[in-house]
């Protein structure tokens, strides 16, 4: 799985002009769920983000969780993290999950992140999204879940 994660002052995600989603502080997420990835890549992608210290502490440190700064995050689902853009023009999205197996992982990953305390909101799932994101920083990592395994850094 992989995440692209920004820190926000506050965002929010509109389907059809309503907002289905919306935090304060935290952590925008967006969640990309390739085809062989398990269960265990949406728990270990929710430990990871939760503990990922990219926010401020007294000294000016990014040295707090999102955990730690009782943070919100919103996830939401985007299989174009899932592209391929080595060859040609047009991306190839046959690394990405069919959509039950995403769906299904991608809650997961909330559900694990609710279960650690982070207040959740989301998309929704397949939707076409308008996402509004003040930036914080602006703080944007990507975490690969395939990375960590091999004990790379993420």
């Amino acid at each position: 799985m992989r995440a692209l994660i920004q820190r926000v002052h506050r965002a929010s995600v509109r389907v059809s002009g309503e907002i289905v989603g919306e935090i304060g502080a935290g952590l925008c997420v967006f969640v990309g769920v390739g085809h062989d990835d398990t269960d265990a890549d949406a728990s270990l992608l929710a430990q990871r983000v939760a503990n990922l210290r990219v926010f401020a502490d007294d000294a000016g440190k990014m040295n707090l969780s999102l955990l730690d700064t009782r943070g919100q995050l919103l996830a939401v689902s985007q299989f174009t993290l899932m592209g391929d853009t080595r060859r040609g023009r047009r991306p190839s999205f046959v690394a990405a999950a069919a959509p039950e197996h995403a769906n299904g992982l991608f809650e997961k990953f909330v559900a694990d992140s609710a279960a650690l305390g982070s207040g959740v909101a989301t998309g929704r799932f397949g939707a076409h999204m308008d996402i509004e994101i003040a930036a914080d920083g602006p703080v944007t990592l990507l975490l690969d879940t395939k990375e960590s395994r091999r004990g790379q850094p993420t």
